[in-house]
């Protein structure tokens, strides 16, 4: 009898990742079976991901010059055709792919960090904290969200990394705001004043509660600005206050191909279309995760957690 209950407790942890596997699939199935867009947006998204993490593996280099190729249209030998240097095309393309992820991942990451945090402070706190951090972030949204960013690329100075600091700019105060408006709400609920009553302080109230409670709409929000972000980069890029050449980022190749439209109409169709796709794929992806988490649609799901 003893050994039987040292069995089952020895097989519980895999019993349970067992069941969260499960749990996880059958989330995934529902999410894909919910709409044929979200089955397409999942494949366009995975697609891109796979691309960009084992693109090298699949590509040669980006930046491999070969003159005996110059302005060669799509091929067995290179799919996507060559530039006026003799470059694949399709390795550049590939390469693209990865520098828009990375660069859309620093961003994000920089703007739901800082936006979230004042988010919570500013709903949390409430008083002279909530209207100075509010007055900011209206300073901040009163100008269009492209035009700032390129005004604050074009007074840096061209290159990625000031693109990746003007756009995290841009994109903070929408956290902000989104996050803030969440905590007014959840911070009159009866578990967040049972804590206070309990001796809880700000720091905990903060993590334990309304943290996990913004999550979801936070992530609904990322899903949806990961193709924004991606989008602003390249036009940052073609306007040429973003990624300079050799830079194979999408909005570098475009303007490179911008002289060749008639004579080499491949240049700029390709990085045009993975950047028109991927795009497509985040905000679709953003669109079925905001009507699936809804929790006026889906209940407890995306619900309040205490």
């Amino acid at each position: 009898m003893i050994d039987r209950a040292a069995a089952v407790e020895r097989g519980r942890p895999e019993t349970v990742a067992a069941g969260t596997l499960r749990r996880a699939k059958r989330t995934v199935e529902a999410f894909l079976s919910e709409s044929r867009l979200n089955a397409l947006a999942v494949a366009i998204v995975a697609l891109v991901l796979l691309l960009a993490v084992f693109g090298p593996l699949v590509a040669a280099s980006p930046d491999q010059i070969d003159l005996s190729a110059v302005l060669q249209g799509p091929s067995v030998h290179h799919w996507f055709g060559t530039d006026a240097v003799g470059r694949d095309l399709f390795s550049r393309v590939v390469a693209g792919g990865r520098i828009s992820i990375e660069v859309a991942v620093i961003i994000l990451s920089l703007s739901v960090t800082f936006g979230t945090i004042l988010g919570i402070v500013s709903g949390l706190l409430g008083g002279l904290a909530d209207e100075l951090i509010m007055r900011l972030t209206d300073l901040f949204l009163a100008f269009p969200g492209f035009i700032l960013a390129a005004a604050i690329a074009a007074t840096l100075g061209p290159s990625l990394e000031h693109t990746v600091l003007a756009l995290a700019v841009v994109f903070w105060p929408w956290y902000t705001r989104l996050v803030r408006g969440q905590v007014l709400s959840l911070r009159e609920r009866e578990f967040v004043l049972a804590s206070r009553l309990a001796g809880a302080g700000t720091m905990w109230i903060a993590t334990r509660h309304l943290l996990r409670n913004v999550l979801p709409l936070v992530t609904i929000q990322v899903s949806l600005d990961v193709g924004y972000a991606i989008l602003y980069t390249s036009s940052l890029s073609f306007l040429g206050l973003g990624a300079q050449p050799p830079s194979p980022e999408w909005g570098a190749i475009i303007i490179g191909g911008r002289g060749y439209l008639q004579t080499a109409w491949w240049w700029t169709t390709f990085p045009g279309l993975a950047l028109a796709v991927t795009v497509l794929g985040f905000n679709l992806l953003g669109d079925g995760l905001r009507d699936w988490i809804d929790p006026r649609v889906r209940g407890s799901i995306g619900g309040v957690q205490e």
